[in-house]
């Protein structure tokens, strides 16, 4: 028998309701997700400009200073720039090209089977913890480093540059060949039928039509490699020194902040919330480049 009047309407108002919950619960979430950066953003930044605003301690002398001696009211965090820096490009100049041509080789070349054995691996040296690389790195790459180049340290700024040029490849790998994979057959139906070879194709043809993919996956690696901190400590050396040459041991600036915040008070505690605003706008900037490639593949 057919639903009476009232039935059909109390099963409509249910379903507004359910409807209406669940569209509040969702803005609740998204709310909440502005709210905590929010917070977290104006707290670091609120606790970061205190010795500036208040103190009157100099920016400039903060951003170029070469000197940190908290104990003297020293407080220079060029040279943890300077190796923060070094330290990225370095590892983006190893692991862009290893990690760019084993998404190809993945996405193009390589056979199912083959593919299907090293894909979950890659994937796999993403969930491993970021401290379990800095112990590989102190076990295998420093005493490499120190029997290979006659360094009294092996734990130096080359450390820290192969460490994160391997932490950067699942990230660099996944998304690349995503973008890679994404590329119609069409293009390369068409670039065959011209006579181009498959490895013309590939990096005439397929590899610019994913060039905004893959400049996205650079740009996440980036972060990556910036961003890191355990597994840097074990290997950077932690000297505040003016970076001279990749042998020399270095203190980034996320090294930094993790190894003092736990015993800093006062001005001290306050320049390191500084020195997490320099890391911030940092990430800001990667961000805003990663925002303009998108919408730049995207057009």
């Amino acid at each position: 028998m057919p639903r009476q009047p009232e039935e059909r309407e109390n099963s409509n108002r249910r379903k507004y309701l359910l409807e209406k919950l669940s569209s509040r619960l969702f803005l609740f979430c998204a709310l909440l997700s502005v709210i905590s950066l929010l917070l977290i953003v104006g707290f670091v930044f609120y606790k970061g400009a205190i010795p500036f605003v208040v103190d009157g301690y100099s920016f400039f002398d903060f951003l170029f200073g070469v000197d940190w001696v908290p104990s003297e009211g020293k407080f220079g965090i060029l040279p943890m720039i300077v190796a923060s820096i070094y330290a990225t490009i370095g590892a983006l100049l190893i692991g862009v090209p290893i990690g760019l041509f084993t998404a190809i080789f993945l996405a193009e070349i390589a056979p199912k089977r083959v593919a299907k054995l090293i894909s979950p691996a890659v994937q796999l040296l993403a969930g491993i913890p970021s401290v379990l690389y800095g112990v590989f790195g102190l076990a295998l790459i420093v005493p490499f480093l120190q029997n290979q180049l006659n360094l009294i340290k092996g734990q130096s700024l080359i450390a820290v540059i192969l460490v994160l040029a391997i932490m950067m490849l699942p990230t660099i790998v996944t998304v690349a060949e995503t973008a890679i994979r994404a590329v119609p057959k069409t293009y390369r139906e068409g670039s065959l039928a011209l006579g181009a070879s498959e490895i013309e194709t590939i990096f005439k043809v397929v590899v610019p039509a994913a060039k905004s993919g893959i400049m996205a996956a650079i740009v996440l690696g980036l972060g990556r490699a910036i961003g890191e901190t355990m597994a840097v400590i074990l290997v950077a050396g932690n000297s505040l020194i003016l970076p001279t040459s990749i042998t020399d041991s270095v203190r980034p600036l996320t090294t930094n902040i993790a190894l003092e915040m736990g015993y800093a008070f006062g001005t001290h505690q306050e320049m390191l919330f500084a020195t997490g605003i320099v890391l911030f706008s940092f990430i800001l900037i990667l961000n805003f480049v990663l925002a303009k490639i998108s919408a730049k593949g995207g057009k």
